[in-house]
């Protein structure tokens, strides 16, 4: 089991440098973990660059994840990670799902670089 954050969805669904091997992080879909944030970020991301349907066919297929829902318990340790790590709300509350679930988080977000149980795939343009 995995959280796939929205980085890997959106570089997954945009068919980007990475694609491919978010493939791999993304199959079989019952081993991917998604916060309910990434739910909302990708299903915005897809209706206002494609459309309103292919969102619903995208939430569909996230759907078919292991969906988990913010609780009191993951807001209050993603208030904590917010403070420790310096992460934005959405990334915190990612990264707190995943340790929450007990899950490492794939992602090409430079935010969840450096931190631990985070497997950060680096875009080409990143390389030295």
């Amino acid at each position: 089991m995995k959280v796939v954050d929205s980085s890997g969805w959106i570089e997954y669904l945009s068919d980007g440098a990475l694609a491919d091997e978010y493939a791999q992080h993304l199959s079989p879909l019952d081993g991917v973990v998604t916060p309910t944030v990434v739910l909302f970020e990708v299903y915005k991301w897809v209706k206002r660059e494609r459309s309103e349907e292919d969102a619903l066919t995208v939430a569909a297929q996230l759907g078919r994840t292991r969906v988990v829902p913010l609780s009191s318990p993951i807001a209050l340790a993603a208030g904590d990670l917010s403070l420790a790590h310096g992460l934005a709300m959405a990334d915190a509350l990612v990264y707190a799902t995943a340790i929450h679930e007990g899950v490492e988080v794939v992602s090409s977000d430079a935010d969840f670089e450096n931190l631990p149980g985070v497997l950060y795939l680096r875009r080409a343009s990143e390389e030295t």
